[in-house]
């Protein structure tokens, strides 16, 4: 869970209900009345909320005196954001301090996630030292993966079991989603860490090439061949070889891989000789290697030979509230590119953000941000900026988005429930029979264990 201060500064304190679903998406408030009971939160274990909500609704106009106070809590080294109520930006005291003291603001009550995308950004901002005034902190992370979410926390405790075993791995995701950081992380928290992790991208590599990349050849072996040469399975001795888009390796290297999976040794092309290696073996692709072994383009056992134990790395639109906290990591790594001084993101910069679908996932982001920061000419990154504003609306007929949400809350309640059929069930007051019907609709057979009663 992720803490924030929600101030509420005047008002009814009914008025100031916030969204239910902040708490679905990660988020827990510590709620205050009082300026003077905001710093109080840091001696009491509450240092960590380096973000906050000021609540203004019903705050028209404060006097002098608690105005300045105010100000001196919001400039005291978190990010704020300001909740309003409709109109209230148009009032000259409150727009000079949400303008001044604001990371950025709101009006409440607001739609369905936009609040925890506007904190989100806040709160990565803050803890990247993306401020002036905020004290920088290192992002929720392992090993450079950048997330706190609920399926990246899932992913880092399942990384970290895996680094344990010394089986084989094979990680699936979309292109984009950092399965070579994952592979990374693998090596680093296991006991061959201190070996060479080796990289070979098997799709950037011709195929008559492959073979004497992998496992290095003897001298004379072919036309060039002047002298032996050792392959990246030799330089991987001790260590790991991550073998990236292991979908595109040939039929020929196929055999060999499976070679080495069942007896631990390799031979060099043109070579005679038994060469034993100790190297753990992690691969990752993005295409779907079970199709691919009935279309007759991979090996059926070397696939069950590699997927011993398997990964999927998340999109990052499943990665709910991580999108603002990359979009400033991303901006705190690139701000001072081409002279660009820009401070953060503009509202509709971070309503389209959450809205995107992001097909090209973490790297398209990335690539986004980074273009926006050199060709804004605001302080703030705008939607535009990002090319995002005149992105297209997908069309929906009645029944497509009844079934789009019928599946939602099938995946939400399987999450809530560790993946229990029963207690998916109970949640969503239906039975556990037509659970299993409605899974089979939907294509999501195998996001449950079946096991659980809940």
């Amino acid at each position: 869970m992720r803490d924030f201060i929600h101030w509420v500064v005047a008002g009814d304190r009914t008025a100031a209900t916030l969204p239910s679903s902040l708490g679905e998406r990660g988020w827990r408030a510590c709620v205050v009345s009082s300026a003077e009971a905001v710093p109080d939160l840091s001696a009491d274990g509450g240092g960590h909320c380096c973000a906050g909500l000021v609540d203004l609704r019903g705050c028209h106009g404060p006097a002098p005196a608690s105005l300045q106070h105010i100000r001196d809590v919001l400039g005291s080294g978190r990010a704020w954001v300001a909740g309003l109520s409709p109109g209230q930006v148009r009032l000259d005291v409150v727009r000079k301090l949400v303008r001044d003291h604001c990371h950025d603001y709101v009006v409440l009550p607001c739609e369905d996630g936009l609040l925890a995308t506007v904190l989100g950004h806040a709160h990565g901002m803050a803890r990247l030292g993306g401020r002036d005034d905020v004290l920088a902190a290192p992002a929720p992370s392992l090993d450079g993966m950048i997330g706190d979410s609920a399926a990246m926390q899932l992913l880092y405790r399942h990384l970290r079991r895996v680094a344990l075993t010394g089986a084989p791995v094979c990680i699936g995701g979309e292109t984009g989603t950092g399965k070579e950081l994952a592979a990374a992380a693998i090596h680093r928290h296991s006991a061959r860490r201190d070996g060479a992790l080796v990289v070979i991208n098997c799709g950037a590599i011709p195929d008559s090439l492959l073979q004497s990349e992998l496992f290095g050849f003897e001298r004379g072996a072919f036309t060039g061949a002047i002298q032996r040469k050792r392959g990246r399975f030799e330089h991987a001795d001790g260590g790991t070889l991550f073998l990236d888009e292991i979908g595109d390796l040939p039929l020929e290297s196929q055999a060999s891989l499976l070679r080495f999976l069942e007896q631990g040794t390799i031979q060099r092309l043109g070579g005679h000789e038994d060469i034993a290696v100790d190297a753990r073996i992690i691969c990752a692709t993005h295409v779907d290697l079970g199709e691919a072994v009935e279309r007759g383009r991979f090996r059926d056992d070397l696939y069950h030979r590699l997927r011993v134990i398997e990964l999927h790395m998340p999109p990052l639109r499943e990665r709910d509230g991580d999108i603002a906290l990359l979009a400033a990591w991303a901006l705190a790594r690139h701000v001072g590119e081409g002279g660009s001084h820009v401070r953060g993101f503009t509202l509709d910069a971070l309503r389209a953000m959450h809205d995107h679908p992001w097909p090209g996932n973490i790297r398209e982001l990335v690539n986004r941000v980074r273009q926006a920061v050199v060709m804004a000419e605001g302080p703030r990154i705008t939607a535009r900026d990002l090319r995002l504003a005149d992105a297209p609306v997908a069309m929906q007929t009645l029944g497509e988005a009844r079934s789009e949400g019928e599946r939602v809350a099938i995946e939400r309640a399987l999450a809530r429930n560790g993946r229990r059929l029963q207690a998916a069930a109970r949640d969503l007051g239906i039975s556990r029979v037509t659970l299993y019907r409605l899974m089979n609709r939907h294509g999501l057979r195998g996001q449950a264990d079946g096991t659980g009663t809940g």
